[in-house]
């Protein structure tokens, strides 16, 4: 069940639910874009999607001094291993790492909803399959610049470029391939295979659906609010999960329709 407490304008158990994903409203992290307006306003001064990338990582460097680790690794390239990149890299290889502990953790801090499997099933707060997802989230934040911080600005950077780029209207269609479909908690079933599934508090979509149909024997197509992507692929100047077309995305209660090959 979703935390009682979160730190943005909606309560997490209307995030987390089906009709929120049905009729979207704006989500926006507390004092977040106030405290980093300046970043905002240099976004504002230029049109190119690219640039303002730039800006964003450039902004994130020294606001977050990720670029001062150099002095203290044996590589300036090192000084990644401290930052957002790390974890989108990471997260693009493998979800279940213990920097996917950590970004599992930030949704349940700043979202409240809880993640739903971190190597195991999830199942209660202080169980022993929760020590696993406890131990990787602390393991994973450890010796990093504030790293909850930096992913508040990336989110609302994020949204951001969404509303500057509009290309996708409030909510878009995306594709999840998985081959564990009979794990996940049923909520309710429709018709013509439709169903409420609760996602991952956290999760990755593609809007390729051939695509998703090389992450698993299942694929599902659901409708994403634009409010509740964390980051997609080329949201960055870098590499970071451009290949794949990748959304990632806050999870809940979605209605999907499974898809025939």
């Amino acid at each position: 069940m979703p935390q009682l407490i979160n730190l943005c304008n909606i309560p997490p158990w209307v995030i987390a639910s089906s009709e929120f994903n049905e009729e979207p409203r704006s989500l926006e992290l507390d004092g977040v874009v106030a405290t980093n307006k300046f970043l905002f306003q240099k976004l504002d001064q230029t049109d190119d999607s690219r640039r303002r990338g730039e800006i964003f990582n450039e902004y994130m460097s020294v606001r977050f001094n990720l670029h001062e680790w150099s002095d203290y690794e044996a590589s300036a390239r090192s000084s990644l291993r401290n930052s957002y990149l790390r974890f989108l890299s990471a997260w693009g290889l493998d979800s279940n790492t213990s920097e996917g502990a950590v970004l599992k953790g930030w949704v349940e801090s700043r979202m409240g909803i809880r993640p739903t499997f971190h190597k195991v099933r999830l199942t209660a707060a202080h169980s022993d399959e929760d020590l696993i997802y406890a131990h990787d989230r602390m393991k994973g934040s450890a010796r990093t610049s504030a790293i909850y911080s930096q992913f508040d600005v990336l989110y609302e950077f994020c949204q951001y470029e969404l509303r500057r780029r509009g290309t996708w209207s409030a909510k878009i269609p995306l594709y999840r391939g998985t081959n564990d479909a009979e794990e996940y908690q049923i909520k309710e079933r429709g018709l013509k295979r439709t169903f409420c599934v609760r996602m991952n508090n956290l999760c990755s979509f593609t809007m390729d659906r051939e695509k998703a149909w090389e992450f698993g024997s299942t694929v599902w197509q659901t409708n994403v609010p634009l409010c509740k992507i964390f980051f997609f692929s080329g949201l960055l100047p870098d590499s970071i999960l451009r290949g794949e077309d990748e959304f990632m995305v806050v999870g809940g209660d979605y209605w999907v329709r499974e898809l025939l090959y």
